[in-house]
């Protein structure tokens, strides 16, 4: 729960932004100088931009939830079984171990969207985020029926 106000709050204050910023692009335009609409329409790219990227990661964090509820219901969420540290942090051959049984289990089952999911949980319990998300990206299009694309 936490989590998710975090998110709202960041994506409120970031929209707010996108619109001043916004604002300003569309006062420069309306100046009527070459110089500045030049920059009001630079201006205006930048909350465009971060405006495609928070609507992109929110349909990625909605989708990897839709599918972390049906894994749930079916029973197959993986189960914390990681040692950790005495500050809290996941302890990385813990992690490491975990990761090796989630890799074997996703060769051997490359077209379930299950093991996908568990393995992106693997790699984000290892701290690898980039790869995390592509396993998740890979998760989803499964789920949905979509080609894979190849990493």
């Amino acid at each position: 729960m936490r989590a998710k106000i975090t998110y709202l709050v960041t994506a409120a204050v970031l929209v707010f932004y996108f619109v001043l910023v916004g604002s300003r692009g569309v006062l420069l335009i309306e100046a009527g100088t070459l110089l500045t609409v030049t920059f009001g329409v630079a201006v205006l790219v930048l909350p465009v931009i971060g405006l495609w990227f928070l609507w992109k990661n929110t349909q990625f964090v909605r989708r990897a939830n839709q599918l972390a509820a049906e894994l749930d219901a079916e029973g197959g969420l993986p189960v914390d079984e990681l040692k950790r540290t005495p500050s809290g942090r996941v302890d990385r051959e813990s992690a490491d171990e975990v990761f090796a049984l989630r890799r074997a289990e996703t060769e051997d089952a490359p077209g379930d969207w299950r093991s996908w999911f568990r393995l992106a949980v693997a790699y984000h319990d290892a701290r690898d985020t980039p790869r995390a998300r592509k396993a998740m990206q890979r998760a989803i299009a499964l789920h949905d029926g979509k080609p894979a694309q190849t990493a």
